[in-house]
């Protein structure tokens, strides 16, 4: 780590630290807008590795040239999600996000066709059923930003047998959360809405905010907490009894 991110460390682990904490949305959104301008110099300093495993699970999983394939960035933030995509070929690449600051920083970098915002949990995405190839969110499904009801939203966009990549962390202040969004991807596909293609658990997401969340049997390695990607396909035609298609989840699920 450089001289100038390590000085910066305590400070950018205690604002990393109390976004975690706050588990309203009003205020979560307001602590993002504020955030915008120091997002990306703080999550490098946390040497925060998601976007680049999220990208990398599902552009091994898309079928294709990348540049065919229709991806929406879900919660895109600043939009490193994008630049992950662009890096790998994917060029039609849509984004939303709840925060217009946030929204601002993602527009210049120019890698997105079309942003909106849209507070997902709140009100639907702006795309109607089955657009996407694939759908991704990188870092929002947390207490206080995403809720697990908006989950079927996301597959609502999604293509008949396209892909929907999510992740969320696995520190021990995030396990609740975790526990009740297994939960509801679980349902989901015992509806017979969509597939589980991955379940990958990664030791090193980023680093501990606080010795807390260094707590024993974390999978927590060299200061790092752990956190976990997962990788779904859309059913193509989702059977019911007797080979006939089987009614899909409500999107309030």
């Amino acid at each position: 780590m450089a001289q100038e991110e390590t000085r910066r460390l305590p400070q950018v682990l205690a604002r990393v630290g109390a976004s975690h904490g706050i588990t309203d949305l009003a205020c979560k959104l307001r602590f993002y807008e504020e955030w915008a301008p120091e997002y990306d110099q703080d999550v490098a300093v946390l040497e925060y590795r998601a976007p680049s495993l999220a990208v990398e699970c599902l552009s091994q999983a898309l079928p294709g040239p990348p540049h065919d394939n229709l991806i929406l960035d879900v919660a895109c933030g600043t939009g490193l999600v994008a630049v992950e995509l662009q890096a790998r070929g994917f060029l039609q690449i849509q984004g939303v996000d709840g925060s217009p600051e946030m929204l601002k920083k993602a527009q210049a970098r120019g890698l997105y066709h079309h942003l909106s915002l849209c507070t997902l949990g709140q009100e639907p995405l702006p795309s109607p059923e089955g657009t996407f190839d694939a759908v991704i969110m990188v870092g929002a499904l947390s207490e206080g930003q995403v809720p697990c009801s908006a989950i079927p939203e996301l597959l609502r966009v999604t293509k008949p047998g396209g892909l929907v990549c999510l992740t969320t962390r696995a520190n021990p202040s995030n396990l609740p959360y975790k526990k009740a969004l297994e939960a509801t991807l679980d349902s989901l596909e015992h509806a017979g809405a969509w597939e589980q293609l991955a379940a990958q658990t990664v030791d090193c997401w980023e680093l501990a905010t606080s010795e807390l969340e260094m707590m024993p049997g974390t999978s927590t390695k060299d200061g790092f907490i752990p956190g976990i990607i997962y990788l779904y396909r859309k059913q193509k035609v989702a059977q019911g009894e007797g080979g006939r298609p089987a009614p899909q989840p409500p999107a309030g699920l």
